[in-house]
Parts: C-alpha cells; sequence; structure tokens
C-alpha cells in the first residue's frame, strides 16, 4: 500500500495562482494509478471559504472512498469562533480524518489545536519557512500530532528545513512529509536523525507529480520496513485516533500563537516577508 499523504483537489475562488483557482485529479489520478499510489488525503485549494471548499472536497471523496480520504481545511482568522462546527460537520457529517493550515491564509492557533485534540485528529500545517513555532504548538499539545509538510518550507528555505529536523527528533508529535523537498541530503538527514516513523510520503498533488516525488522516497534506499512506515505505516497510525462525535470543548483562546502579521496575496509557498517586531 503507499498512501500519498498531500493533495489538494477542487475549485479555489481566486485567480492569482493554480493554488487558489483549481486543483483538478484527472491527470493525478492516471499519475498516481502508474505508480502504484492506492490511497491519497486530499484538502481543498485555497478559498475564501472554506465551508464551500471543503464540501466540494466531501463530494469528491464520497464518490470513491477506496482511493480517498479528507482532511478539513480552516482558515485561522476568518473562521476565528466557528473552527469547531467546522470540523464537527468534516468529521461527522464527511467522514473526514484531519485538519489542513496554511500560513498563507493566517498563522495558526490555539483554538485550531484545542479543536484537532479534542476530536483526536492530526494537523498538516504549512509554517512558510517559519518553524519556530512548531517548538510552541508541539509543547503546548503534545497530545495533538502535528504533520509539517516540505521539512517547513516549500519555498527551498534550507534554514528552515535544517532547523526543522531536530524539532523531529525532540518530538514525539511532530512529524513532516516528503513533498517538495528538493535537498536530498536534509531529507536523507531527517530520516538519520529522526527516523522513517518520523516521516510521511506526499506529493502536493495535483501540481507536483506523485510518481517524481515517490521517486525521492525509492531513491532513499530505505530497508523494506523503513520504507514501509514512510509509504503507509506513519499516515496510517496518524489517522487512526478519530473520536466521531461533537465534543463540549473549551476553547483556551483563538488568538494565533504568537502575533506575526500573516501575508497577504501572492505565492502561497513563497518565502512570507519579515514581520515587525
Amino acid at each position: 500500500m503507499i498512501i500519498d499523504c498531500h493533495c489538494h483537489a477542487g475549485k479555489g475562488d481566486g485567480l492569482t495562482g493554480p493554488w487558489d483557482t483549481a486543483a483538478p485529479l484527472e491527470k493525478y489520478k492516471e499519475w498516481a494509478g502508474a505508480y502504484g499510489i492506492t490511497h491519497t488525503v486530499l484538502f481543498a485549494a485555497f478559498h475564501s471559504d472554506y465551508s464551500i471548499a471543503n464540501r466540494e472536497v466531501a463530494a469528491i471523496v464520497a464518490r470513491d472512498r477506496a482511493r480517498y480520504t479528507g482532511f478539513a481545511f480552516v482558515h485561522a482568522d476568518r473562521d476565528r469562533g466557528r473552527v469547531h462546527d467546522l470540523v464537527a460537520t468534516a468529521v461527522n457529517r464527511y467522514g473526514f480524518r484531519g485538519i489542513k493550515v496554511h500560513r498563507h491564509d493566517a498563522r495558526i492557533s490555539r483554538e485550531i489545536c484545542d479543536v484537532a485534540r479534542a476530536f483526536g485528529v492530526p494537523i498538516l500545517y504549512d509554517p512558510m519557512g517559519e518553524v519556530s513555532v512548531v517548538h510552541l504548538v508541539a509543547s503546548e499539545y503534545a497530545d495533538v500530532r502535528f504533520i509539517i509538510p516540505h521539512l517547513g518550507s516549500f519555498a527551498d528555505d534550507w534554514r528552515a528545513q535544517a532547523a526543522l529536523i531536530p524539532m523531529l527528533a525532540s518530538y514525539a508529535n511532530v512529524y513532516t512529509d516528503t513533498s517538495g523537498i528538493r535537498r536530498f541530503e536534509l531529507l536523507q538527514e531527517a530520516l538519520h536523525r529522526a527516523g522513517p516513523e518520523k516521516v510521511l510520503f506526499g506529493s502536493d498533488g495535483p501540481w507536483l507529480h506523485p510518481g517524481v516525488e515517490l521517486e525521492k522516497v525509492r531513491a532513499l534506499r530505505l530497508s523494506p520496513e523503513a520504507e514501509r512506515l514512510v509509504l503507509s505505516g506513519n499516515i496510517m497510525r496518524l489517522l487512526s485516533g478519530l473520536r466521531r462525535r461533537r465534543p463540549r470543548i473549551s476553547v483556551m483562546g483563538s488568538d494565533p500563537i504568537t502575533n506575526l502579521h500573516s501575508p497577504r496575496g501572492g505565492d502561497p509557498w513563497a518565502l512570507p516577508d519579515a514581520a515587525p517586531a
């Protein structure tokens, strides 16, 4: 079994780039099938209303549950106060198994972490290179699993990626995925220092070819057991803690973990502007 833990799907409602315009799966399905990728975790393209975007992803998942699992995309600022309701709908009605958050929208918040804890689901959070926040969320929410894709930076910021590796090794609840990592030696170092149980195969499809991303894992020349963990075992374990209920929780606060300003507009994988002190 090979599971891709990172793929977008559906329509965005912006026109600034592929990330908020459309994430069609037709070519992705063909590519994934050719490389033996049997299951994929889907979440929305960027959107101004994630309740609409999540509903579209739910329809895609419902048409082929043998192939797809959904994560709920949420916006830490715009969805403030309704994250619980969005995730409750996604988990209980759509059968979703996790939460997706992106620094391009807003910085991760306590509200999101509290909701993930209540439902027992992992958070896939792209910090856009601002990996210092991983120390905060991992220690404050030791019982929440955090997947930090791209070793922390799709923009190939090697400083951020190198800084994330010791966090992978130090925090039991911090993981990464292989999507978009171009500096191969850093991926090797992450596996060496943190172990294969902390790395998940992901493609960031449909915009990146899942077969190309899979070949990076093959090139690592892992043992059969280690490769099995990366390709399927780790994500299966992370999805196993789901609680299908509508828990009553007391959200400690919905403010972002720190007060850095969110980048606005532009490429969501580019390095953000320096934030004011």
